[in-house]
C-alpha cells in the first residue's frame, strides 16, 4: 500500500469513527494518534497524554487543542491570553510547528524586555548610521521571520507610539527599517500574547482599539493550572522523569505527601512553577522519594 493509500484509509477510518462514535470518539482517536506521534519522536520512554507538544488531560486543555485545530492551518493572526507561566509560547510554537509554515523561521520577541527606544529597530530593523551605535544595516524581527511566524510576547506592554507603528505593518505587510525610506514586503504570521486584560486596557485608553481587533482575529485562552483538574500532578511526574532521565540510578518517585501537596497547591506560577518545584525537588531529595518539603511550596497552599 502506498503512502497516499495509507492516508486515504486513515481518513476513511476517522470518518467512520466520527459517524459511529461522534466527537468524543474522534477526540479519542486523535489522542491515540498524538501519542503514537510523540512516541515516534522520542524513540523511547513514556508517551505522555496531550497534544501539540503540551502535556495535559483536563477538559480545559482539550478546549485549547480544539481551538488550535480550528486555526492551525490558516494564516490568521492569533492572540494568546493567559496568566504568566501558563505556556503561551508553546501555543505559538504549536501554530508554527504543526502548521503550513513548519520549516520556516520561528522568531520570538518579548516586547517588555526591550526598551521602547530600541524596540522599533528590534522589530523593523535599521540601517547603518540610523542612530549612535548603528554601525551596519540590520534586519528586524519581521524580516527574520519572513515566510514563518513572529511571536510577540507581552504585547500589552507596548507603548502607544509603537502600537501605531505595529498596526501599520500588520495592515500593509510592509516594514521600513529605521533610518531608511525603502519599504520591504514581509510574509509573516503574527501570534501575539499577553497576561493583561487588553479589552480593559482599550477601555482605559492604554491600548489602541484598532490594534486590539487586528490582533484578536482568533483568540486562544490558556487556563491557569488551578483550573486544569489533575494536570499539575501529571506535569510534576513528567518533569520528574525529564530531570532524572540522565540519572536512572536515582529512581525517584513522588511520596504520598508530595502528591497531596501538589494537588492542594494553587500554583500561582502555573506550569513554570511546577517545573521549578520539580527541579528543586530532584536536587534536594535525600532518598528514593521526593517528599512534600522538597518541593518548597508555600505552606498555606498545601
Amino acid at each position: 500500500m502506498t503512502g497516499e493509500e495509507l492516508f486515504a484509509e486513515l481518513e476513511r477510518l476517522l470518518e467512520k469513527i466520527r459517524d459511529e462514535a461522534g466527537r468524543e470518539g474522534l477526540d479519542r482517536a486523535a489522542r491515540i494518534l498524538a501519542g503514537i506521534e510523540a512516541e515516534g519522536r522520542k524513540g523511547e520512554g513514556k508517551s505522555w497524554p496531550g497534544r501539540f507538544g503540551m502535556i495535559g488531560a483536563s477538559q480545559a486543555m482539550k478546549k485549547v487543542w480544539s481551538d488550535l485545530e480550528k486555526v492551525i492551518d490558516s494564516d490568521l493572526t492569533v492572540l494568546v491570553t493567559g496568566e504568566s507561566g501558563t505556556g503561551k509560547e508553546l501555543v505559538a510554537r504549536a501554530l508554527h510547528d504543526y502548521g503550513p509554515r513548519k520549516g520556516k523561521p520561528f522568531v520570538a520577541t518579548n516586547c517588555a524586555a526591550i526598551p521602547e527606544t530600541l524596540l522599533e529597530g528590534e522589530l523593523f530593523g535599521h540601517v547603518r548610521g540610523a542612530f549612535t551605535g548603528a554601525v551596519k544595516d540590520r534586519p528586524g524581527r519581521f524580516e527574520e521571520a519572513h515566510g514563518g511566524t513572529l511571536f510577540l510576547d507581552e504585547i500589552g506592554e507596548m507603548s502607544p507610539s509603537m502600537q501605531s507603528k505595529l498596526l501599520r505593518v500588520l495592515q500593509d505587510g510592509e516594514v521600513r527599517r529605521v533610518g531608511s525610506n525603502k519599504v520591504r514586503k514581509v510574509d509573516v504570521r503574527v501570534v501575539a500574547a499577553t497576561n493583561r486584560d487588553l479589552a480593559r486596557a482599550v477601555r482605559e485608553g492604554r491600548f489602541r482599539e484598532d490594534l486590539f481587533y487586528r490582533l484578536q482575529v482568533f483568540p486562544i485562552h490558556l487556563p491557569p493550572l488551578r483550573e486544569r483538574e489533575d494536570d499539575a500532578l501529571l506535569l510534576a511526574r513528567y518533569f520528574l522523569e525529564e530531570y532524572t532521565k540522565d540519572s536512572p540510578g536515582k529512581g525517584l518517585e513522588l511520596s504520598e505527601g508530595a502528591v497531596r501537596a501538589i494537588r492542594a497547591h494553587s500554583w500561582p506560577g502555573n506550569v513554570r512553577e511546577v517545573q521549578n518545584a520539580l527541579r528543586r525537588a530532584v536536587a534536594l531529595a535525600g532518598g528514593s522519594r521526593i517528599e512534600a518539603e522538597d518541593l518548597g511550596l508555600a505552606s498555606g497552599d498545601s
